[in-house]
């Protein structure tokens, strides 16, 4: 099945460890749906990633193919997020059905930590997301502390909502 990583399962060591089935098919985007560190994971205790309708908008990430059994691993992983099988765009422009892990926004989330951060980094430049894209990525602010949180009324960058506008 189709997975689409948006966050830091976009890292290929990662991706490995948890799901070793895991094949890489292309760079892709989900139109209409903007990123967003929207997410307290109780796992990582800090906010994560997580993507919700835009119109307008697009978040880049990685399809994989991945088995079944591997996925149900992965579920444990993103655990708070729920499974949805979306329509993305192949880096060629093809539609591909994938699933996506979806959660709530939640508000009051902490700032993503500088390890979750660069798992990210990492991932997108390792697989070629768009230039644009990954600058906005490397934009996404950081806690110093673990009581940091994301302010609502913060710049676009630091609340790390993403589009393919220039900021």
């Amino acid at each position: 099945m189709y997975y689409f990583a948006y966050g830091s399962n976009m890292n290929w060591l990662q991706m490995q460890r948890r799901c070793p089935s895991s094949q890489f098919v292309c760079v892709g985007r989900l139109v209409d749906y903007q990123f967003g560190i929207t997410r307290h994971s109780r796992l990582r205790d800090c906010g994560t990633a997580n993507v919700f309708p835009a119109p307008g908008k697009e978040v880049w990430g990685v399809i994989y193919d991945v088995d079944e059994g591997d996925l149900v691993l992965l579920d444990c992983f993103e655990d708070g997020y729920r499974r949805e099988t979306l329509l993305l765009q192949s880096d060629g422009g093809q539609p591909l059905p994938a699933l996506v892990y979806v959660a709530e926004r939640e508000h009051n989330v902490p700032l993503p930590n500088a390890e979750y951060k660069g798992l990210l980094i990492e991932g997108a430049k390792h697989w070629g997301v768009p230039e644009l894209y990954l600058t906005t990525l490397e934009a996404i602010e950081v806690a110093r502390d673990s009581a940091q949180q994301v302010d609502p009324s913060a710049p676009l960058a630091t609340q790390a909502k993403l589009s393919t506008e220039p900021a």
